[in-house]
Parts: C-alpha cells; sequence; structure tokens
C-alpha cells in the first residue's frame, strides 16, 4: 500500500527524520518521503555568528539539499506552508495544496521578543543565513561610517554594539564579534578604546546552562581579553533605532542590537489548530506524536516532557525527536509496537572566538584546547552522517584553510595555500625513484634468495660481499636501537625472504602511487614509514635523504594536479556516500 510521508521543514530534526526514515524502512516498501521547506539548503544554525562575526564565509553554513539527499529517493519541494488542514491531511502554501498520510512537522523556531518595545523592528536576530549576513555587512557600514563621522556622539553609537541575551548564541555572537572588532580598527584607522562591546542578560548570570566553574571561566575570558562589557540581571526594556533601555533606567546609545535572548515555535503553529503549550511549542507525548494519530512534531517547533523537564531547543534534542518519530511511523506502518523517546542529552558546549571554548560532557568539564576539538568534533560526526567525506572537508577548509580572521603566525605558514601543480615534478621524480629502488632490488636477485643479515655480521654499510662472493644485506649497525637490533635478529633475519619480497612490492608500489598519483596521501605516509625503517637499520644515506621532505610535501594533495586522485577521490567519497545511503555498490555514479 502507497504511503506518502510528508516532513515539514528542513532543519536539523526535518533533515535526521527525513534520513531515518530512509535508511530504516524496507526496499520494497511503498512509501514516498517528500521534505517541504523554503529553501533549497540547509543552515548549521549552531555556526551562524561565524558568518555574522566574519571568520568564515556564508557558504560555510549552508548545505544544499541536493546534495544531503544525492543517492536517496527522498523528494524535495521547495514551498513556504502557510496552514495545516488536519482533517483533511493536507499542507497549504499560497499556490500549492500536498496531501499525506503521515506529518512530521519540523518547521523549527524563531526568535522571541516578548513584547518588547521596538525590538522587532529595531534590532537584529541572528536566526538564519540571511541575518548572518546582513548583521555582517551591517557591522562593516557601522565602521566605515565611524571613520568618516565628525560628530563624536553618532560615532559612539556607530561603534557600540549590543548583544541582547547570555545564552549559547548570544555569548558566541559577542565573541566572535570581539575578535573581528580587532582587524576592523586596524583597517579603519579606529581605536581599540573607541569600541563598546556589551552583553546583556536578564538573568542573574550568562550560560545558565552550564556549571558555575565554567560560567566564570567564560566571564574572565570575555572580560580581561575580549574587553566586553557584560551586564547580568539587566533586561532590555525597549529599543529604538540608535538606542536601547535597560532595565532601571539605564540607556546605551547604539546602532546596533543584536537580538539572541529567546526562541518561540515557529509562526506557523500561530495559525494552524493543535494543542501547544510554552512558546507555542506543540504538545507531544513519549512517541512524538501529537494529539492527531498521523501527525509528529519533532525538533524546536515540539515540547517533549521527559521526567518533567521540557527537552530544551538543542541539536541533540532535535536530532532524538527526528529519529523517534521517523521510527515509530514506520512501527505503526509495519503493523509493530512503537519505540518511547527516552532522551539522553549528552552535554552542551559554547565557543568565544576561535581561541576559547568551554565544554561540559556528561558531567565533566573540558579544559579550552579539548572544547574547542570537542566543538570541532560534534560538527564533524554531524556532517559526515547527512553529507560524508565531502561535507567534512568543505567544514575543515571554511574553518582552517580559509578563516578570514587574524591567525597565529604558525597558523598562518600552516594553512597558506598552494597550488597542487607545482607539486607534480617533485611527485614524479619521487614516484621514479622508488621505482628505480625496487626494480633494482628485483635486477639483484632480492625476490629470489635471503639477502638479509643483522647483528651477528660485522660491517658498518647496508650492502656488501660474503666469502662466499653472495651481496648481502647487513640491517643492524652501530647506531641502531636496541629494541630494532632484537627484531631484526629475531623476526626479520628469520624470514628474510618474506620481507624482502614485502621491501621490493612496497617499493615498487610506492613508485607506481606517486607517479601516477593514486592515493597519493597514503602512498606519503608509506614512504615516510619505509624511510623511517630504513635509516634505523642502515642510517641515512645522501643520496636518499630528501625522500623524507618530498614526501612530506605529497601529504598536501599533490595527486589532485594531473595525477588519478583527482577524479578518484571524488569517485570514492561518492561511493561512500551511496553505499551509506543504500548499504551496496554502485558503480556507476
Amino acid at each position: 500500500m502507497h504511503r506518502r510521508i510528508a516532513v515539514l521543514g528542513a532543519g536539523y530534526a526535518g533533515i535526521e527524520a527525513a534520513l531515518s526514515l530512509y535508511k530504516k524502512k524496507r526496499r520494497d516498501s511503498d512509501i514516498e518521503i517528500t521534505v517541504i521547506d523554503r529553501n533549497p539548503y540547509h543552515t548549521l544554525l549552531t555556526e551562524l555568528h561565524e558568518v555574522a562575526g566574519n571568520r568564515i564565509s556564508e557558504d560555510g553554513v549552508i548545505v544544499p539539499l541536493r546534495d544531503i539527499f544525492k543517492y536517496t529517493d527522498i523528494k524535495h519541494i521547495r514551498d513556504d506552508i502557510t496552514d495545516i488542514d488536519f482533517n483533511s491531511n493536507s499542507l497549504v502554501s499560497s499556490v500549492n495544496k500536498y496531501t499525506y498520510d503521515y506529518l512530521i512537522i519540523a518547521a523549527g523556531s524563531e526568535p522571541n521578543y516578548y513584547g518588547i518595545q521596538g525590538m522587532r523592528e529595531h534590532s537584529f536576530s541572528l536566526w538564519s543565513f540571511e541575518d548572518a549576513v546582513r548583521i555582517r555587512e551591517h557591522i562593516k557600514d557601522c565602521f566605515l561610517n565611524a571613520s568618516e563621522e565628525k560628530n563624536p556622539d553618532t560615532r559612539k553609537s556607530l561603534l557600540t554594539f549590543i548583544v541582547g541575551g547570555g545564552g549559547f548564541t548570544g555569548v558566541e555572537m559577542i565573541g566572535e564579534l570581539a575578535q573581528w572588532v580587532k582587524l576592523l580598527c586596524i583597517e579603519h584607522s579606529i581605536d581599540r578604546s573607541e569600541v563598546r562591546l556589551v552583553l546583556v542578560e536578564a538573568l542573574p548570570a550568562i550560560l545558565s546552562n552550564l556549571n558555575e566553574k565554567s560560567i566564570k571561566k567564560t566571564m574572565r575570558y570575555l572580560k580581561q581579553k575580549l574587553g566586553v562589557e557584560v551586564l547580568t540581571d539587566s533586561a532590555i526594556t525597549s529599543v529604538e533605532f540608535d538606542r536601547a533601555e535597560l532595565k532601571g533606567g539605564t540607556v546605551i546609545s547604539s546602532r546596533t542590537i543584536i537580538w539572541t535572548a529567546g526562541v518561540r515555535a515557529a509562526c506557523i503553529t500561530d495559525e494552524i489548530s493543535i494543542d501547544k503549550g510554552r512558546a507555542c511549542r506543540i504538545k507531544v507525548n513519549e512517541y512524538t506524536g501529537t494529539q492527531f494519530e498521523n501527525v509528529y512534531a519533532v525538533g524546536d517547533i515540539s515540547a517533549f516532557v521527559f521526567e518533567g523537564q521540557t527537552m530544551p531547543a538543542l541539536v541533540e534534542s532535535a536530532l532524538q525527536t527526528g529519529k523517534t518519530a521517523a521510527r515509530n511511523i514506520l512501527a505503526d506502518i509495519e503493523g509493530k509496537e512503537k519505540t518511547a523517546l527516552r532522551p539522553r542529552l549528552h552535554g552542551v558546549m559554547v565557543s568565544v572566538g576561535s581561541f576559547f571554548a568551554v565544554a561540559d560532557i556528561m558531567g565533566y568539564q573540558l579544559p579550552v584546547f579539548f572544547s574547542i576539538l570537542m566543538k570541532y568534533a560534534v560538527n564533524i560526526h554531524y556532517l559526515f552522517g547527512i553529507g560524508g567525506f565531502e561535507l567534512v572537508f568543505k567544514y575543515l577548509k571554511h574553518e582552517l584553510l580559509h578563516k578570514r580572521h587574524k591567525r597565529l603566525l604558525l597558523e598562518k605558514h600552516l594553512t597558506f595555500p598552494t597550488r597542487a601543480f607545482w607539486l607534480v615534478p617533485v611527485r614524479l621524480f619521487l614516484g621514479y625513484s622508488w621505482l628505480y629502488e625496487g626494480i633494482s632490488k628485483v635486477n639483484e636477485g632480492w625476490l629470489a634468495k635471503a639477502m638479509l643479515v643483522g647483528s651477528g655480521t660485522d660491517g658498518n654499510t647496508s650492502a656488501s660481499v660474503s666469502e662466499t662472493g653472495e651481496k648481502i644485506f647487513t640491517i643492524v649497525s652501530g647506531h641502531t636501537p636496541a629494541w630494532y637490533s632484537w627484531i631484526a635478529d629475531n623476526i626479520v633475519v628469520p624470514n628474510a625472504l618474506l620481507f624482502q619480497v614485502l621491501i621490493v612490492m612496497s617499493e615498487i608500489g610506492i613508485g607506481l602511487a606517486f607517479f601516477t598519483g593514486t592515493f597519493t596521501f597514503i602512498a606519503a605516509l608509506a614512504s615516510i614509514g619505509l624511510n623511517i625503517n630504513f635509516i634505523l637499520s642502515t642510517g641515512l644515506y645522501p643520496e636518499t635523504w630528501w625522500y623524507i621532505p618530498a614526501a612530506l610535501s605529497m601529504l598536501g594533495g599533490a595527486g589532485r594536479a594531473f595525477g588519478l586522485d583527482h577524479y578518484l577521490m571524488p569517485y570514492l567519497m561518492r561511493q561512500w556516500r551511496f553505499f551509506a545511503r543504500n548499504k551496496r555498490l554502485k558503480f556507476r555514479i
């Protein structure tokens, strides 16, 4: 029986629900999965501050839906749904109507202005790709205008930036801005002391989801390292185009108020007749189902209650509710028992610019360095799940190679890009050299008779002639470490012919890999490893010392220019994506 499952929204929860449906449905089932969203891309909401603060380009926070759903039969419709008719099982836009058998509402959330006078009209929200770009361009204009402004009050207003909300988004935004401001001041010849950065939080402390130790570390970094004013217990009561008034009557002149202090369910909940709770979030049961048997709500738009607590609007919450809804819809179709969601939130983390982060993971507070790594690891894990190696490499390029902020001296040198074309001559010569080494050993008889001897033989050279006139190779010399001598005498020499064959095949294989530009990265690691092995045994020879630095340069993608890696690597990444989606190979993709 044909079943139509509609997923409304392509955020974290919607993507997870759609992909889970595709992965878990039976291949012989007649199930049609459709994702409806107004945009043709998925936005990485947790990284928007990096675009708003000009650390990375806008391309770094969007993923085309066609790339996510590639090699699946998931359909994507670009439309803006304005109403849902639960009686006729249909989604309604201004021009179209879509029917469904099952519906997953994953429309997400939007800023909550709490009725603050002038906030919606005069502030900048940070809840979409367009919001981030708008903030970035506005900040650029503020510095440009301030550099030309003669009126001191107007100049001060242009150089005062307020972020309302001391949660994750607000702290990350002010941290990113503080880092960018240093560059903007240099660019426009403005003294850093003229710039005022203010973080305003209505609660007694920022980052209320973190433990006290992490909060104090973050506060100290914001104030002492970044020069941010942190005003707690200071709710914003009204906003005009050039000022914000706080509780108690304090007025701050500013042309930039960025609002991050809360979210509510997407506005579509205002139009539909369904049970809702606080912030218009849709009430759901333990299966993420709503009052309608065939309708589920997931992510920020749903109010899932577990042990008396509503799940917070986090990415991990979205992923878990999305997967649960998919699993229970398939269980209903197949006549199986549904599974209740038992949430497991592993922790939270927040980054403050490029060089500081705090993380509370499973009750443990990670040091700054490991918190930064954890943030990267979480993003890599998520991106790999929805888009494979391609999205991971794209993310790392933006974060490490194409970062726009001022970088440390070592980082500048490590990430400076160069054309792989200039490595081609080195690659070809290195490949020729390894081939020559391997073929020479074949001609010397390495594949026919044992020629390796250990520490029981006199001599300090690697190659010599024995009393019988046969050529031998001493693999232990005066500088060889004791542990390596033991391996040579007890493992290698007794099986000399086997190791000779392995060495010859490795040298020829490495040579062919370099020469053809195939699996160049792996060949470079093998080349370095083989050279280290030779150094431990016979020492470093003048004619081959350059092999190691040459192999190191090959690690930078040398096979992508005039090499098979140019075609092979993208093909293998596509194969992985297809296999991950379909659990089988398809050789023509």
